[in-house]
């Protein structure tokens, strides 16, 4: 059993761990947060590599990683849904609950969300528009434009179908097109009769 665990970890280490960074980034999309996503990486890799022996090499691991760490993420939202619901029902019973854990949630809306990597690729314009987008958006267009996922494989990890990635991803585009049309005429990367 030792040669079947070193081949596993070797297989591994050369299909999953080269798409960290970009687990990362989708990560980051996803939580705001970056403790929350180093968090969501750590457990999407410790659940991808207790299910190695469900992935299928040679298909696309990067993916088959982002449905994990999309799947956990839900799954950490959802409890902490219902932890917030049980702050609000201790609060209503104790008034000074509400003040005692006020300035852990003020905290943590403050903190700076965007990675130095996202700062090198997209200016802070652009990263600000796709940060506006609602999330269903949102979400279609970093693995689309930032990520390079085919619109099966965003289905895939969104679990929703084709025609709804196609349909998010139009709207999307849209909106980032409608909130960036000034920029885009100040940077010139078009003229005002909209050519490029």
């Amino acid at each position: 059993m030792p040669g079947d665990r070193n081949a596993r970890g070797a297989s591994f280490s050369e299909e999953a761990i080269p798409h960290m960074d970009a687990v990362y980034r989708f990560a980051l999309r996803l939580s705001g947060s970056r403790d929350e996503a180093e968090d969501l990486v750590q457990d999407t890799y410790l659940r991808a590599y207790r299910a190695w022996e469900q992935y299928l090499p040679g298909t696309r691991c990067k993916s088959w990683l982002f449905t994990i760490c999309r799947n956990v993420f839900l799954r950490r939202r959802e409890r902490s849904q219902r932890h917030d619901a049980i702050l609000l029902e201790t609060a209503h019973d104790d008034p000074r609950a509400t003040s005692r854990e006020a300035s852990v949630f003020a905290a943590s809306r403050d903190e700076d969300p965007e990675g130095e990597f996202f700062r090198s690729i997209v200016d802070d314009q652009i990263f600000t528009a796709i940060e506006k987008l609602p999330e269903e958006y949102r979400l279609v267009v970093v693995l689309s434009d930032l990520e390079d996922l085919s619109y099966g494989e965003i289905a895939e990890v969104m679990e929703i179908p084709v025609g709804t990635v196609k349909s998010r991803l139009f709207r999307g585009r849209r909106q980032l097109q409608r909130q960036l049309y000034d920029y885009a005429l100040e940077m010139g990367y078009i003229s005002k009769g909209g050519d490029n």
